[in-house]
């Protein structure tokens, strides 16, 4: 029986052939993918980005407003003495309004001393600052409330805000003009530039919020008082392939 023989070297060279084989078409590989990188980046990047804004306005139906008294005395002990007489009626008056306690809250309470002069300036007396924010479901008794403050005593008043209870279904309705604004606007793009708008690949949302009143005057008891209107916007990108 004869036996066939193959020496070391040739089963050295065969796998020697095999490892080049393999190198080879990995180098052919990064070839190709490196050739064809620049056209797949340039298929992904058929796309068209807009963006939509929206705004819906309503009247507001809440106000929130900060007052308060300010006294002075020569006296820490008097100015808090005077102070706390004058809050204690402008308290009463916001009862008598009927504004919920909830909706009373006490947002800043001082006591400082006062000086005069100039380089060697002396103690003269002492200032009591109490503030409370409130807030009205009613917008419509903001100038009874302004009145009723002032009369009990209240010297300091501001940061009159007026606002939306509920804005949340304005919102909905200002993204969906955002989306559908942003929608005409890549179509009109879309028909300029010879293409077609294809599935939409993302959306996002820039921002929503109120934005600044329209005035709207109204006379209230005591005091003219613009409500004005609020603006709730809502500001999309999307985008879409274009084929």
């Amino acid at each position: 029986m004869g036996y066939s023989r193959i020496s070391l070297p040739a089963i050295a060279g065969i796998g020697t052939r095999k490892t080049e084989r393999i190198a080879m078409k990995k180098l052919l590989l990064a070839l190709c993918l490196a050739l064809f990188a620049p056209a797949l980046a340039h298929a992904e990047s058929r796309t068209l980005t807009m963006t939509g804004h929206g705004e819906v306005r309503a009247a507001p139906d809440m106000v929130r407003l900060t007052a308060g008294v300010v006294s002075q005395a020569p006296t820490a002990a008097a100015a808090l003495a005077a102070n706390s007489t004058r809050m204690k009626a402008v308290f009463a008056a916001l009862e008598k309004l009927g504004v919920r306690p909830n909706d009373i809250q006490t947002r800043n309470f001082s006591v400082s001393p006062r000086y005069a002069g100039g380089d060697t300036p002396r103690l003269t007396g002492y200032e009591v600052s109490n503030q409370v924010s409130l807030r009205l479901s009613d917008t419509a008794r903001l100038g009874p409330a302004l009145d009723a403050l002032v009369t009990a005593g209240a010297n300091r008043i501001d940061g009159v805000d007026f606002a939306i209870a509920a804005p949340g279904p304005l919102l909905e309705k200002a993204r969906a003009e955002a989306v559908a604004d942003a929608k005409a606007r890549a179509e009109t793009y879309a028909r300029a530039a010879g293409v077609t708008l294809g599935p939409i690949l993302s959306i996002s949302e820039a921002g929503a919020g109120p934005i600044a009143p329209r005035p709207m005057m109204f006379a209230a008891k005591a005091a003219p008082v613009a409500a004005g209107e609020e603006s709730i916007s809502a500001d999309v990108t999307l985008v879409w392939e274009i084929r």
